[in-house]
């Protein structure tokens, strides 16, 4: 048997501390009660669970998993389940937080929650990802519920886990209980529009920054960081919006074709091989300068766009290039 342990955060800033200091920067400003502060500052339990799995090789691993609830005064709480090797309990009580800041923005009437387990889905198979998700879900049963707490789809997880989850949930309780996750596949009443909502809502904040800015994205040049459920739709949206994508990068590798890349043609090639690498349409470029930062990119196309609209005798040109930057938070 061997443990999966809890990895030393990777960030640089504790990310619960950051969203708590956000809390106290804006109950200053808006001069909110801080005996509310205090409470809103902490979340109302944090689960963390161990758990096994019997792995295809006959060996059992044990992952570690949270499930955290932030604040249940508007309604149940909901947030996503997360799949990630990085995945650390102060991650999950400060995603929690921002939860139950955006289910109120929206007025919705949810409370914040999200949840995780330390592992790489990547390197697992089905078999055990399914044997993985359905004793998690055993783990922290008596925690969710339509009238409690909602799981949802996040990083490394998607449609199908949410299907286990259900199913899972509903064996124990004796009969179908549709509305203990969300995201789930249309076959067991899941929502139409779900599965790119996260990369629709990304595109619209994108829309909102280059208004603002006074751009168009019509021949904006764009580079875009993860490639997965997010990134390859914010990437097909913004091309459909007449910007050029002109880079792309998961978890593995970057491309760059200053002309701009086929997004249709890459997201095909990602589904068919599981990686952006060895796509013919673009350049490759190195993944490990430019996943910290979208400078490269941006850097990258402002050089090529000077190139290509300079006069011929290699004077300066000064016409005005537009770029810009976008990160997912899938790959």
């Amino acid at each position: 048997m061997t443990t999966v342990d809890a990895p030393v955060s990777h960030l640089r800033e504790n990310p619960y501390e950051i969203a708590k200091s956000q809390l106290r920067k804006v109950a200053d400003t808006f001069a909110i009660n801080p005996n509310l502060v205090n409470v809103l500052q902490e979340c109302k339990k944090a689960l963390v669970v161990s758990v096994p799995v019997s792995m295809d090789d006959r060996s059992t691993q044990v992952f570690q998993g949270y499930r955290v609830t932030h604040n249940v005064a508007r309604g149940p709480s909901k947030g996503g389940i997360r799949y990630h090797p990085d995945v650390t309990l102060d991650e999950v009580k400060a995603l929690a937080m921002w939860m139950t800041w955006k289910c109120a923005l929206s007025g919705i009437p949810f409370g914040g929650a999200k949840g995780g387990v330390v592992c790489n889905p990547k390197t697992m198979t089905e078999g055990e990802l399914q044997r993985m998700t359905r004793r998690f879900t055993s783990e922290i049963i008596n925690e969710i519920g339509p009238e409690k707490d909602i799981p949802a789809p996040d990083v490394g997880t998607d449609g199908r886990v949410m299907a286990w989850i259900f199913d899972t949930y509903s064996m124990n309780k004796g009969h179908s209980v549709l509305g203990v996750v969300t995201g789930k596949p249309l076959t067991i009443g899941g929502s139409l529009g779900r599965e790119e909502a996260t990369a629709r809502g990304a595109l619209y904040c994108v829309r909102e920054a280059v208004r603002k800015r006074q751009m168009s994205l019509q021949g904006t040049t764009v580079a875009v960081q993860g490639f997965g459920n997010v990134g390859s739709y914010l990437a097909k949206f913004l091309a459909e919006d007449g910007a050029t994508v002109i880079a792309v990068s998961d978890s593995t590798s970057g491309l760059y074709n200053a002309n701009g890349i086929d997004v249709q043609a890459a997201i095909a090639h990602k589904r068919e091989t599981g990686s952006l690498a060895g796509f013919r349409g673009a350049e490759p470029i190195s993944n490990a300068s430019t996943t910290p930062t979208a400078s490269t990119f941006r850097q990258r196309s402002l050089t090529s766009a000077r190139r290509a609209r300079s006069p011929a005798s290699g004077a300066p040109s000064r016409s005005r290039t537009r770029s810009c930057s976008c990160s997912s938070v899938t790959s």
